[in-house]
Parts: C-alpha cells; structure tokens; sequence
C-alpha cells in the first residue's frame, strides 16, 4: 500500500490539485489534518474572526481502559475479570467521576474517568468536555475479518501498525518515521510573501521539534514554557557578550552583513528571522500574570500556560488561525501501570482544565479548543502489570464551543476473545480496538469548526470519502461530521 506522498500536500500542490479531491492514500495522520484545515481556514477568516486548536499530544500510547473505565454492572464485570491486577476498582473514588451525560449511552453503557482526573470530571458535568470513542487511524470502514484476511486492495489498513514512532510520525505527518514535512509547517507556507510573520505565528509548538510543523517554505516555530529561544549573541535583549559590548555589536554586524556565498546569507536570514521574531514574542506574551491557577511542577501545564500567554497576544501577533502542539510522555506502560498511569492522569486533569479555565478568563473559550491524542490505544488484556501496543483509543475534547456531556462514536465491546461474535469482531486480538472513528471524521469535525467549507474538506483529508455519512455493513454508522462541535 503506497503512502500519501508528502509533496503532494505542499501549499503550491494543493492549490493545483482544489478541483482534484479524490486523492487516494493511507491513513491521514492527525496534525496532518490540523495543519491542512488551517490552511484553507486561514484564507477566509473574516475580520477579527480567531480560532484556535490545541493538540495535546500524549507520548508513548496512553492506555484507554484505565482511563475510560467501564462503569456499567455488566462491562465493569467484564472489564475487571479481563485486567485482573491491573484493573481499577469499582469504589467511591472512581463512583466520584463517573460521567453522566445529558443523553444516556444505549444499553445501560457507562464510563467513568480514570479517579485522578477529578477536574476533568466537572469539566463534562458543566458542558465543557466531550468524550471521542474508539477513534484512530483507518483508510476505509474495516471489520476484524476484513483486516485478517488478504484483500488489501479493497480492505487497506494503516501502515507500522504497534509501532510508536512509526505511529507517531503517522500522526504527525503523512508518512512513517522519518517523514520531513507535515501540514503544519506547510499552513505557514501558506502565509509567506507579505505576511511572513503570520505564517512564523500560525503553528507554535511548546514541546520542541514536531514534524507536523515542518513546510515545504516555511520553518516551524517553537518556543520555551519561558517564551522565545533567544540567540544571546545578537539579541537586542542581551546587553552584552563576555562581559563586553563591544563583542556584541561585533556578533551583531557579523549576522546583519550580506555574505558572498549563498548558504551564509541563509543563515544570516535565518538569524536576523529568530532575532525578529524574538521581539515580537516577548512583546506579545507580556507578564506572566495569568490567574487560569496553573498548576506548578506540571510541566504540561507550564506548556499551556505559554499556549495561553500566546493566545492573549495574538492580535499583537497578526494572527486569526494557530495551531498549537504539546505534549506529555510516560505513557508506554507495559509495566506499573497500575501505580504510573494515575500521577500521568491527574496532571493531564489539572492542566487542561487550567487551560480551560484562563480561556474563560480571556473571553476566548469558544474560540479555542484542546483536545487530546496519542501514538495509539492499548491492550485490554494485562500482560501481568502493565498493557501492550494497540490502536483505537478514546480521546478528549475541551472548549465552549464542544458539545460536551455526551459521548461520540461507538463505544466498543469489553472483549478479548477470538470469535465471530459481535463482541470480538472490533479488536484485533488482546482487546486492541479497532477504530470505529477514523481520524479523518475526528479531524473534518474539527476542521468545519476552524472555518474549513465542507466541500474542501475531500481535498484536505483524503480518506474522508470513504466516510461520507455511510453505515458500513457491518452496522457501524461513519457520519462525515461526528458532532461534537458547534
């Protein structure tokens, strides 16, 4: 199965190819489509219109039964007879976060969040949260039968399956590890030629290089918890250098001088470009006054934090479209999970909800939304203390403009077996999921959100069409739009 090629989803080749939406390809991955539907959005946000996603990238394939739990009698059962050790138990603690949505599950199906996430919790009680079921990576709607058999020409699945960096990079970009552009650098691209520093501004990361963020033209940008990575040599910030200012204004003529050869006058714009755009962030993130009541010594939430200060002083930034990326690791737990996966919950908890909370506080809550996503789901059954590589997982979305206390998508059988029962045809062994949301549909409904029409929304997520609103025969409905945002 071949992959989507990289250079096919430059700025240049989706202007070509607008009229050209039946693109074929793998799995999209999922900053792919971020990127991608800021860049249409990007070109039609009307006036002061601001819009604003956040991936919360979860490193490492957090486990999604112990944090979803299955709260009714008969999956709890189930659940628990599966995970032994592992399993969480079924006390007042995890009564204290059983979600209740305002439509109730079909079946007498009930879920409660992992007992750390106790500030997620209140979050789905007030509306805020919405809950995505079983979603990952698929090319078409795809039964158990269908991925064990033969036919990978009408039945395609996704590349490197298990895989972390393989997955990682297929969520990030449209190709397995060591693919070098994503959608996310190529938004910027976008925005070169008059508004270069919008484009420098549209896609941020706080958690270093993500190759989401890398264009065909432009560079990504990424910044510290402390704001802009400053060059101290030639910073208007730095008064000196060694003590002496008359180095520093030596460092300074060096890098503004035009150079004979063509690679020194690259990086001399490149430097004179981080120096600029320095000023501008530091000018645009001012105090560091927030009362979102971030929590300390949680560095995801220091990443947010930063998100925040970003987002306060975007018009300072000229920007009306940002993607922004961070992201938390320890989540491949093959072992302790029972002792590890908790702390990784509750920070997770409290900084998205700080998150949420300073974004009410700016006024901007229906304008910003954060979401979660990861390398991939896990195994139901234990491998003793822990869970193995998997595929489908439950993810969150934040914001005023979620429909939240609801549920989305199918949620799937507590199963583990090897049957043609209904139970077992939707994981691929261990209670591995087998994702009955594909991340095109994830990220469509995102994307209508940010400003994408629906009819670019074929040429920016190419295996959408095969999710157009169908119910697949094997039952399972793929509605183009899941729903969760207004």
């Amino acid at each position: 199965m071949h992959l989507i090629d990289p250079a096919r989803h430059t700025r240049r080749a989706f202007l070509r190819r607008s009229g050209q939406l039946a693109m074929a390809g793998t799995a999209l991955p999922f900053a792919l489509n971020l990127a991608a539907m800021g860049e249409a959005a990007a070109q039609a946000a009307p006036g002061d219109d601001y819009k604003a996603l956040v991936c919360v990238f979860l490193f490492g394939g957090n486990d999604y039964a112990n944090t979803l739990v299955n709260y009714d009698t008969d999956s709890y059962a189930k659940y628990s007879a599966i995970r032994g050790a592992i399993a969480l138990p079924s006390d007042a603690a995890l009564a204290a976060t059983e979600l209740k949505p305002a439509v109730s599950l079909a079946n007498g199906r009930k879920y409660a969040l992992n007992p750390a996430m106790t500030r997620l919790t209140t979050l789905f009680d007030e509306g805020k949260m919405a809950v995505q079921l079983n979603v990952g990576p698929l090319v078409k709607p795809l039964t158990r039968a269908q991925f064990n058999g033969t036919n990978r020409r009408d039945f395609p699945i996704p590349p490197k399956l298990f895989s972390h960096n393989d997955q990682q990079s297929i969520w990030q970009s449209s190709s397995p590890e060591g693919s070098t552009i994503g959608w996310g650098g190529n938004l910027g691209d976008l925005m070169l030629g008059g508004q270069r520093n919008a484009s420098l501004f549209t896609c941020i990361s706080v958690a270093g290089n993500a190759v989401f963020l890398s264009g065909d033209e432009a560079l990504q940008y990424q910044v510290g918890t402390g704001g802009a990575v400053r060059i101290n040599s030639v910073s208007p910030a730095t008064g000196s250098v060694y003590g002496s200012s008359a180095v520093k204004a030596a460092m300074q003529q060096i890098a503004q001088q035009a150079r004979g050869h063509t690679l020194e006058n690259e990086y001399n714009k490149v430097t004179l470009r981080a120096v600029e755009a320095e000023g501008k962030i530091t000018a645009a993130i001012q105090a560091n006054d927030l009362n979102g009541n971030f929590p300390t010594g949680n560095n995801l939430a220091d990443q947010l934090k930063m998100v925040a200060r970003l987002i306060r002083g975007r018009t300072s930034l000229g920007v009306k479209r940002q993607v922004f990326f961070v992201s938390m690791g320890g989540y491949d737990l093959h072992d302790d999970l029972d002792t590890k996966q908790g702390p990784l919950m509750q920070r997770l908890s409290e900084a998205m909800t700080a998150f949420q909370r300073q974004m009410e506080t700016l006024g901007v809550s229906d304008k910003v939304t954060a979401f979660t996503a990861s390398d991939f789901g896990r195994t139901l059954s234990s491998n003793g203390n822990g869970s193995d590589h998997g595929w489908g997982s439950h993810h969150f979305v934040v914001g005023g403009a979620v429909k939240g206390k609801a549920f989305y998508g199918t949620p799937p059988p507590v199963s583990v077996g090897n049957t043609s029962a209904d139970d077992d045809q939707w994981h691929v062994g261990q209670g591995r999921l087998l994702p009955t949301t594909s991340v095109d549909q994830y990220a469509a409904t995102l994307a209508k959100w940010f400003g994408v029409p629906d009819q670019d929304l074929n040429g920016i997520l190419p295996n959408l069409k095969n999710f157009n609103n169908i119910t697949a025969p094997s039952g399972i409905s793929y509605p183009r739009d899941m729903g969760f945002m207004t």
